[in-house]
């Protein structure tokens, strides 16, 4: 293919005129020494033009067309004049459109942030966005409870209701099937005792003694053990299962900061006949089997403190969230930690209705005495003095709560749980918990009761009288919860484990994109190892004043159980 060359001269003339087009071509044949210079000199100034020999068309600027002017559409004159409801749905679009492609460079601004912005912990990052919501609250919150009221969090994300549903019954079905294995343990051990230890037993008759020869070195009935073939199937005063039917069944807990003893499952049983009663301990042995065994003896037994001190146990002492006391001295069978302390405690976490409804409508055994009148007042002085109080921790309860037994444990140097008025007082002044000298002073007429000769309380039942506490529901979540956790049965629980287990996947601020689930996480073991005495461990009694503290701000008890089974899995 031949190519014309259309060059210039070095002179700036003969620049110009190649410029304007009118220079002279080269002669045919190959290009001497002289034109090659040239040519180099307009390659390297980019004077230069090349056309094919062929021809290809110049291009002509002043033809050229704007596209916008070439490509409009020419409107009718008589076209109908636009709707209201399509100037509505144009509006409605036009705003979707200004919002999307707002959002769109939002997110493209926070991707394009200085790489420093991403290297800050999770920690810098949720305290700048706390602060920056302390400015949308009124109240006087600090960083560390408004990480805390994030846990709330968790309610504002409903479950599935048909899997909880299919889970709810599956537990009412295995609780169920539980409760009438231990009924049936329960009569055929209490048949058997009746009948084995019944005196009649013991006791020779004539015609026994009589066949006995004197040289005989059988040795007389009543001086030797019973075997089994000696003894009778039934006896004129054993108990019988019709009078054994006659029971309420209750489940309960022990009161105790202990995590192992806290964690007991306990069953008991009250017998209306004779008004005793009985406990005994779920355990478990292996993976699928789980036995009870006895924790109280079958008894009579009495109130061991409190307005009814020294009175024997009735029908109407059985309620959800009803204490019974036992002394420790009188079951020797009781474990080592609970045997520490004088006084057992036990919590009735539920009671068969049903039972003590066709109990209460055969016996008129509750009785509305002086002392009954006294208990209802006492409980109207605590109500006066915890609804005063939870409305100055509605939005602070976790830091409140947790700090406050923190700081009551560490005042209590001989360990043992009790505290005098001077210390209760100092705490409240501490914790600013404004309580009323004449509140105080019933309160604290109430909690000393005649068991205290020293002048001392349980700080824990202090804390529980001033503040209150979760009811029974949704406590045994929390002891789900941690036994989840506590897998070893020690009474505490090591973070590591508790950073392990805890998943912050599901919260509603990681899914909507507004927090990370590292930053959840983190927000929840800072304000946790805030309440703890020893910064790498959690004990029973700390976890649940974190979720105490937690509780105070959450009306329903569904919402409740939410925040616990997401994270925990339970």
């Amino acid at each position: 293919m031949d190519l014309e060359v259309k060059g210039v001269a070095a002179s700036p003339a003969s620049q110009a005129q190649a410029i304007s087009g009118r220079e002279k071509p080269l002669q045919d044949g190959p290009p001497n020494h002289g034109e090659l210079r040239i040519l180099a000199y307009l390659c390297k100034s980019h004077f230069f033009t090349f056309e094919l020999f062929n021809g290809v068309p110049r291009l002509d600027l002043g033809s050229l067309v704007d596209s916008d002017d070439e490509e409009q559409d020419v409107i009718p004159n008589n076209l109908p004049a636009p709707t209201d409801k399509y100037k509505l749905n144009y509006q409605q679009y036009k705003t979707e459109v200004k919002e999307g492609h707002k959002q769109y460079s939002q997110r493209n601004a926070e991707k394009t942030k200085p790489q420093i912005t991403h290297q800050q912990t999770p920690r810098k990052k949720i305290d700048e966005k706390c602060v920056q919501g302390a400015e949308a609250d009124a109240d006087d919150l600090t960083t560390l409870d408004r990480k805390a009221l994030l846990q709330q969090g968790y309610a504002d994300n409903p479950p599935i209701a048909q899997r909880g549903t299919r889970r709810s019954d599956a537990e009412i079905v295995a609780a169920e099937k539980k409760k009438q294995t231990v009924t049936e343990q329960v009569m055929t051990d209490h048949l058997s005792r009746a009948v084995i230890s019944d005196p009649e037993q013991n006791v020779t008759t004539e015609k026994q003694s009589a066949h006995i020869l004197p040289d005989s070195k059988m040795a007389p009935l009543r001086g030797r053990k019973r075997t089994l073939h000696e003894t009778k199937i039934k006896t004129r005063s054993t108990l019988t299962e019709n009078m054994l039917s006659h029971k309420v069944q209750f489940d309960g807990r022990v009161v105790s900061r202990n995590g192992h003893d806290a964690c007991r499952e306990l069953v008991g049983f009250f017998f209306t006949h004779d008004q005793s009663l009985t406990i005994y301990e779920y355990r478990q042995f292996g993976k699928n089997r789980t036995n009870v065994l006895p924790f109280i003896q079958k008894n009579i037994y009495c109130h061991q403190r409190g307005r009814r001190k020294g009175k024997q146990y009735q029908l109407g002492d059985f309620y959800v969230g009803a204490n019974l006391t036992f002394l420790s001295s009188d079951h020797p069978g009781l474990p080592g930690s609970i045997k520490e302390n004088t006084l057992l405690t036990l919590r009735i976490t539920n009671v068969d209705q049903i039972a003590l409804h066709s109990l209460n409508c055969r016996t008129d055994s509750v009785e509305h005495d002086d002392i009954t009148n006294q208990e209802a007042n006492d409980r109207l002085v605590f109500k006066a003095i915890q609804d005063v109080l939870r409305e100055q921790l509605h939005k602070r309860g976790v830091r409140i709560v947790t700090r406050l037994g923190k700081y009551l444990r560490q005042v209590d140097k001989e360990g043992n749980g009790l505290l005098n008025k001077a210390d209760f007082k100092q705490a409240l002044e501490v914790f600013d918990l404004e309580v009323s000298e004449n509140d105080f002073e019933s309160l604290w007429l109430i909690l000393n009761d005649n068991d205290n000769d020293n002048g001392k309380v349980d700080y824990g039942e202090f804390k529980r009288a001033i503040i209150g506490e979760m009811n029974e529901y949704r406590k045994s979540f929390v002891r789900k919860a941690f036994m989840k956790l506590d897998f070893n049965k020690t009474g505490s629980v090591s973070m590591i484990d508790i950073k392990k287990c805890y998943c912050a996947k599901k919260h509603p601020q990681v899914i909507s994109g507004h927090f990370t689930e590292e930053e959840i996480k983190s927000s929840f073991l800072e304000t946790l190892k805030d309440a703890c005495s020893k910064s790498e461990e959690v004990s029973y009694g700390e976890f649940e004043d974190y979720y105490e503290g937690l509780s105070i701000g959450i009306v329903d008890d569904e919402d409740f159980v939410h925040i616990l089974r997401t994270p925990w899995g339970i």
